[in-house]
């Protein structure tokens, strides 16, 4: 990998963090936009059993998804120095890992098909294996850009990739492919982000199969890997569950009222935390004092600045939003969505300590608290699953509530920060969502009949005003500092103290 010029200056790591911010974050509206705007459209034209179809394809490709070798990518940020050699060993480990995972997929497929007792789920996750190929050239890309600080360009990909895969949904939708719409469309976008990635990166292609030296490496992505397996049995038990419980057609309605609840912290936070990862590891290997606690805690204030708002104003405009984003057809959505908002502001607060915790050393932090997950979460969805879909969806609240305060426990361990400075961190916000909320829930109430989409427009105008009017009566400094980095004014603190 090139260094840099030892003569040239490079940029404090500050403005990186807030450059990398801007761009990932920036690029990930855009691409949303684009994927929404094709998203919305193929939910109308399509039927709520092709979602519940595809969910039960997605539980063995999430399965084998969690041992694909993101890990062992990552495991090269935190590297204080990466060979040509070294790169081409982690891409033949990258192949020779997914390849296998291919075969498996094609030949247990029947296997899936038989538990949710669905003979079409063998042919979407035969078709699906294909996805596996295009990893190698994701991941290690990625990891090389992120060693760099250097996310514009592969937010110019994303952005690419993003538009192929909505025009591929758009034509299958329209051509009345179906499900299999929602199989090629990721396809489509999978592959060009993998030729984009590597040619942004300029990428090695030619493998090394000589892993000599590269144990270390295999160890941390092994700890992530394992991370993301119990991941995977916190985050699908739901569905594996109700599979057998609920008929394609339920199921289609809760997976698509968890994937609109789920937009930020599925969609939004994990590109901040990509950011944040390869902040926190420059930091730590250049043995920043205090980064571990001062970083991570001005990281939450930012994005429970958004999120907070963002999930309770979900929660009071269902009944008007659905039905304008979705049809008519998914108002069934609308009770669960207040339910899953309550979880996914705790899952969005929960996944910001990883990156901390990885970046100082500690991936066993992570993979204890996905250990519990797995336990605690398929709990809350069995017990759940006697009272249908909504029982699945206060699944999530209770077993949310308990991984966030286990991941609060024991990252302060590692972290150092004070229960007073987390509190500090997210009550302002909070109070301020609640407040807003309330005062949408009565205006919403108290409106004439009216066309839904005029009353969606009047919801959101009236909750930005009051939510950014209660936030500066309570905390006028939380807005300040959101001016301050996005204007790079000040001491931009977030993700990086210099």
């Amino acid at each position: 990998m090139a260094e840099a010029d030892p003569n040239i200056k490079p940029p404090s790591l500050a403005a990186q963090v807030r450059t990398a911010v801007i761009w990932r974050s920036g690029s990930q509206v855009l691409t949303q936009i684009v994927s929404w705007a094709s998203t919305l459209i193929v939910i109308r034209l399509l039927a709520p059993q092709d979602y519940g179809l595809f969910a039960m394809a997605q539980v063995m490709l999430m399965l084998l998804s969690t041992m694909n070798g993101w890990g062992l990518a990552s495991a090269l940020i935190r590297e204080e120095h990466v060979s040509e050699e070294r790169l081409r060993q982690t891409l033949g480990m990258l192949i020779l890992l997914n390849c296998g995972l291919a075969v498996t997929q094609f030949i247990a497929a029947p296997l899936v098909a038989l538990w949710f007792e669905q003979p079409m789920v063998t042919n979407l996750l035969r078709v699906q294996s294909l996805l596996y190929l295009s990893v190698p050239f994701c991941a290690l890309p990625h990891a090389i850009l992120s060693r760099r600080m250097d996310f514009r360009r592969p937010a110019q990909v994303r952005l690419a990739a993003a538009l192929a895969g909505a025009i591929m949904a758009l034509t299958g939708a329209l051509a009345g492919w179906g499900v299999w719409t929602l199989v090629f469309a990721p396809m489509a976008m999978f592959f060009t982000d993998a030729v984009g990635m590597t040619w942004a990166a300029r990428s090695p292609i030619r493998p090394s199969f000589r892993f000599k030296g590269a144990g270390h490496i295999a160890g941390f992505g092994g700890v992530m890997t394992a991370t993301q397996l119990f991941w995977f049995v916190q985050s699908q038990a739901d569905v594996m569950i109700a599979g057998r419980v609920l008929d394609p057609h339920d199921l289609g309605v809760y997976t698509t009222g968890l994937f609109l609840a789920q937009l930020l912290a599925a969609k939004f936070v994990p590109p901040i935390n990509e950011v944040a990862y390869a902040a926190y590891s420059r930091q730590h290997s250049e043995g920043t004092s205090d980064w571990g606690s001062s970083a991570l805690i001005a990281t939450i204030r930012l994005v429970m600045l958004v999120g907070l708002p963002a999930y309770a104003g979900l929660a009071v405009v269902a009944p008007v939003l659905v039905p304008v984003l979705l049809g008519e057809k998914w108002i069934e959505i609308v009770p669960l969505l207040p339910i899953l908002a309550a979880a996914m502001a705790m899952l969005t607060l929960q996944i910001l300590f990883a990156p901390a915790t990885n970046a100082r050393g500690r991936p066993g932090i992570a993979l204890r608290v996905t250990m519990l997950g797995s336990v605690t979460m398929p709990l809350g969805f069995f017990i759940g699953s006697h009272w249908g879909v909504t029982g699945f969806a206060w699944g999530w609240v209770g077993g949310m509530a308990v991984l966030t305060g286990a991941t609060i426990v024991l990252s302060r361990r590692v972290l150092g920060f004070s229960y007073a400075g987390l509190a500090r961190a997210i009550l302002p916000p909070l109070a301020a969502a609640l407040m807003m909320a309330a005062g949408v829930a009565l205006m919403l109430r108290a409106l004439p009949d009216m066309p839904d989409i005029i009353a969606l427009a009047c919801a959101v105008l009236l909750g930005v005003a009051l939510y950014l009017g209660m936030l500066h009566l309570i905390a006028p400094d939380r807005l300040a500092e959101a001016l301050r980095f996005v204007r790079n004014r000040g001491e931009p603190d977030a993700l990086a103290a210099e």
